[in-house]
């Protein structure tokens, strides 16, 4: 069965030292706080790639969500993959298979994220599997 959580969150994001200061390359840790059907904090880790073009870049990142998922507490880990070609966006944001732990072990799903008016908001369709 297929179920859905909505919500918002605050997102923090701190660059970390480049390997070399004319590098297009870059590091970040991310923090969040979020609220609504999900009560949880993430914590992470970005890489970014810029390029000479306005508007087109790339991500991945790796974050360790804990908290209540619709009234189950546990943790899991989120993998986002993101494109951008001058300015438009592709993101991917998948549920690390057997990363859930606690009452979301077994958590299988994908999170969409929106960004409108400089808040955020996320969307996560998710199911539970049989982990045997």
């Amino acid at each position: 069965m297929t179920n859905r959580a909505h919500g918002t969150f605050e997102v923090k994001l701190t660059p970390q030292a480049p390997d070399a200061p004319e590098s297009s390359l870059g590091r970040l840790t991310v923090d969040k706080q979020y609220r609504g059907d999900l009560e949880a904090t993430g914590q992470g880790q970005m890489l970014t790639a810029m390029t000479p073009v306005q508007g087109s870049a790339g991500y991945v990142a790796i974050e360790r969500v804990s908290g209540t998922l619709q009234g189950r507490n546990g943790t899991f880990v989120l993998q986002h993959t993101g494109t951008m070609t001058r300015g438009a966006s592709q993101l991917a944001i998948t549920v690390v298979p057997d990363s859930g732990a606690g009452e979301l072990a077994g958590l299988t799903g994908q999170m969409v994220i929106t960004i409108a008016d400089k808040k955020h908001s996320y969307d996560f369709e998710y199911t539970f599997t049989d982990r045997r």
